[in-house]
């Protein structure tokens, strides 16, 4: 959505930040680990949070901010939706929960689902050349420490295994992938 969204008004977009966006809503289960919370799949799954969120990227960068929000609401609208349900989509107005809760994490569509994207993905970064932003000496990659810790991680250190095994593959390519930016930029910092 957000590359398509960037190619539609013509803007340019930073991968890393697009990807950390697409899976900031899953902040709440670092909360969730640490404090002992249950706040998943709530207020940082919200639409309504996202816009009021997102209203002074609107006015300062106006459609350049576009690709973006379309990353941060593309997590619950779709991904989180069509899996598991139960998102509170308009807190703080409501805490109804919405969604399709017939399909779990482990149910073979979502398995066959998330994986097809995952492949698709990959074929258009590589296409597009936008893996190679990961290769870059950025600052701006520091930032992929936050789907890193509170993701990525979380995945491998429950016992059991809380992600499919099919799913890992991703997840370590993910981990990988940011591992590897992030020592590239570290490296930079520290000449």
């Amino acid at each position: 959505m957000s590359k398509a969204s960037a190619k539609l008004l013509k803007v340019n977009f930073n991968v890393p930040l697009i990807l950390v966006l697409s899976v900031i809503p899953d902040i709440d289960l670092l909360f969730d680990f640490l404090l002992k919370t249950e706040i998943h799949r709530g207020p940082t799954h919200s639409v309504i949070t996202a816009i009021l969120v997102f209203i002074p990227f609107f006015v300062l960068y106006r459609q350049k901010a576009v690709p973006y929000f379309t990353a941060l609401i593309s997590h619950s609208l779709i991904a989180d939706f069509l899996i598991g349900g139960q998102l509170q989509l308009l807190w703080p107005l409501s805490t109804n929960e919405f969604g399709f809760p017939y399909i779990n994490i482990y149910d073979p569509i979502n398995i066959a689902l998330e994986f097809t994207l995952f492949i698709i993905a990959l074929v258009v970064m590589l296409k597009t050349r936008d893996l190679f932003h990961f290769f870059r000496d950025s600052k701006l990659t520091l930032i992929l420490a936050i789907p890193i810790f509170t993701v990525l991680l979380p995945t491998f250190t429950g016992y059991p295994l809380s992600v499919p095994i099919l799913l890992v593959l991703p997840h370590l390519f993910y981990l990988m992938l940011f591992s590897i930016s992030i020592l590239i930029t570290l490296k930079g910092i520290l000449k």
